[in-house]
């Protein structure tokens, strides 16, 4: 294999996209890249959360010549850009999104790395089950991926005997603390974009003495990047959220980890390690099959792969349309307010 491989990369490096996701999600992308030993040549999209947009970079790079796609943070963004090749016949890898339905059919073209909402955030239902809350409250805005994550929260905690309300954000930030105090919740979900309004309503909630008492929690994973810290300080610290790295990492793990600190200048997050992973997997099956899209698509069910987090190696999961890494680590962690640059697990799935 001499000349390089070309393979897209879709990555939210603009606002509105998670731009700090992006930038971790994109050195896991590089670093692989590099490591592989075999010439990729990443040609980077930014799809700045953009659903439209993901779907024209996938055109884009198909004309190109990509034998593949990587990537993608976003769930909406990702299964815009999954829809779009399945269509085109082009595999799409995806690295960090969680929505179940990633394509409305069964297809052999798309393969994910992150695991399903259905199944981590059920482990997060587990923790607050386990933390004893039986009366959880969320914030959610009306999108698909919110609103998933609400369906799946309610059902796997009414199956448990515990309730969940939803609390009207439009109403302003007193009256969301007004309605945790009616509601007589124990915890609040953020199920909400970052910076506006989670930052906002995590200050209201703070400041409330009634709420002193109750747990924010925020499953999607806010609390793991630094602007989180930087916009709340304190008041960002003990809020739970999900993240998907091993109680110890692999040989390979520990190395990437090293090198990912300092392309980063700081602590690599797990969409990072997300990154680097999908481009493993895929070196390996383009030394294995070859860089033919067809041949790359037949090769996700036969593939299995020393990551950074563990073997890899693609399925059917039940009510997953796309071949499903099933599952990769799943850990319930918080930021000690003693220490935010200490991460401390909470429970593990």
């Amino acid at each position: 294999m001499n000349a390089p491989v070309r393979v897209g990369a879709l990555v939210p490096l603009s606002r509105p996209g998670w731009v700090e996701a992006g930038r971790h999600l994109l050195t896991g992308l590089e670093l692989a890249a590099g490591d592989s030993g075999i010439p990729i040549e990443l040609l980077v999209r930014d799809t700045a959360a953009d659903p439209a947009k993901a779907a024209a970079a996938v055109d884009e790079l198909t004309d190109l010549g990509a034998a593949a796609i990587v990537g993608e943070y976003h769930s909406v963004v990702a299964r815009s850009a999954a829809a779009r090749a399945d269509a085109l016949a082009v595999p799409f890898l995806c690295s960090s999104a969680v929505l179940d339905t990633l394509t409305e059919q069964p297809t052999d073209w798309v393969a994910r790395i992150a695991p399903a909402q259905s199944h981590c955030w059920q482990v997060y239902a587990d923790f607050l089950l386990a933390a004893g809350h039986t009366r959880v409250a969320v914030a959610a805005q009306p999108t698909v991926y919110w609103q998933s994550g609400t369906r799946i929260l309610r059902e796997h905690l009414a199956s448990r005997g515990a309730d969940l309300v939803e609390i009207d954000i439009t109403t302003g930030f007193a009256a969301v603390c007004d309605a945790l105090v009616d509601h007589g919740a124990t915890a609040l979900l953020l199920l909400v974009a970052t910076p506006d309004p989670a930052v906002p309503i995590v200050k209201a909630v703070r400041a409330d003495p009634r709420l002193a008492d109750v747990l924010i929690g925020a499953p999607a994973g806010q609390p793991e990047f630094t602007e989180w810290a930087e916009q709340l300080g304190a008041d960002g610290t003990a809020i739970p959220f999900l993240s998907y790295l091993p109680e110890r990492f692999t040989p390979l793990g520990e190395r990437v980890d090293a090198a990912l600190r300092e392309r980063l200048a700081g602590p690599p997050s797990f969409v990072a390690f997300e990154g680097y992973d999908t481009v493993a997997v895929l070196a390996e099956i383009l030394r294995s099959h070859g860089s033919d899209r067809k041949s790359i698509a037949a090769a996700f069910p036969h593939v299995s792969v020393e990551g950074t987090r563990g073997r890899i190696q693609f399925s059917r999961a039940p009510g997953i349309s796309v071949w499903q890494w099933a599952w990769p680590p799943v850990q319930v962690v918080d930021r000690d307010p003693a220490d935010p640059s200490r991460i401390r697990v909470l429970h593990r799935g």
